[in-house]
């Protein structure tokens, strides 16, 4: 799926890039399938902002996904559609007694293209099976972590894993950061890539579009005076005097780990993304 740009009728238009939208055959949502989705600007309970640059944006309304696919009746695709709550395409399903359902769009899924979910599935784009059923080396994505949760990992536009092996009872996926894990065979993926796969190349290309999105602007903390961030200050553009970048609030910032080191599910990690 190529990216349309614009000649540089202005300075926004010069690098700006929009997906092409080849993949999209349906243009309205299922009213069946949307609910209505809060804005809160980053704001908790209390009205204090807790997430800072957020807040404007369009209206949306939330599509509800299928990530747990149990129905095992055949599903036809009767379109392909745009989710502005995520950053792949979602396609549209009827199954043979008319239950509509949205799922992730894979790529190759195409409309009147019938898809199914259960072990005996064929291993083609858009089924789920069970990983236990699913060959060595096959790219799979939006795969459960506990069996009947639904899909957690590899959803977004664009990304895809790879399953490994198995060995007692478990099996070994690769994930798109390059992370090893094992997960339980008995939990549940879907064959292919996720679509929109150029989604990583689209330019923004001016200020006004990120505000279309919610995302308000961000200063840095360089620039601040030394009563505003810890960054700030000094003469001219000065180091940030620190061993290492800090939040507006002297926590330890950009690549700092966060992740507990007592979590319950190390065990299941065999290589970290980031291990050389």
């Amino acid at each position: 799926m190529p990216t349309i740009k614009y000649k540089p009728t202005t300075p926004a238009r010069r690098h700006m890039s929009v997906p092409s939208f080849e993949e999209i055959t349906k243009f309205t949502p299922e009213k069946t399938l949307l609910a209505k989705k809060k804005k809160n600007s980053g704001r908790n309970s209390y009205g204090r902002i807790t997430v800072r640059h957020k807040g404007g944006g369009n209206r949306q309304k939330y599509r509800l996904i299928d990530f747990k696919r149990q129905n095992e009746l055949a599903q036809t695709v009767i379109g392909v559609e745009y989710d502005p709550n995520r950053t792949a395409y979602i396609a549209l399903l009827q199954d043979t007694e008319g239950k509509k359902s949205y799922i992730v769009a894979p790529v190759g899924v195409t409309d009147g293209q019938v898809l199914h979910s259960g072990a005996d599935s064929d291993i083609v784009p858009g089924n789920t099976l069970p990983l236990k059923n699913i060959p060595d080396g096959t790219f799979i994505h939006n795969i459960e972590l506990s069996p009947g949760k639904g899909g957690q990992m590899v959803r977004s536009a664009g990304t895809q894993a790879q399953l490994m092996g198995k060995e007692n009872g478990m099996v070994m996926v690769r994930l798109p950061s390059g992370e090893m894990r094992y997960v339980r065979e008995d939990c549940k993926a879907t064959i292919g890539q996720v679509g929109n796969i150029e989604h990583d190349t689209v330019k923004i290309g001016k200020a006004g579009k990120k505000r279309h999105m919610g995302i308000r602007p961000t200063v840095r903390g360089s620039v601040m005076n030394p009563c505003d961030h810890p960054h700030g200050g000094g003469e001219g553009r000065s180091p940030i005097g620190r061993p290492g970048p800090v939040t507006p609030w002297g926590k330890p910032a950009l690549g700092y780990k966060t992740r507990n080191k007592k979590a319950r599910t190390d065990k299941m990690i065999v290589k970290r993304r980031n291990s050389k």
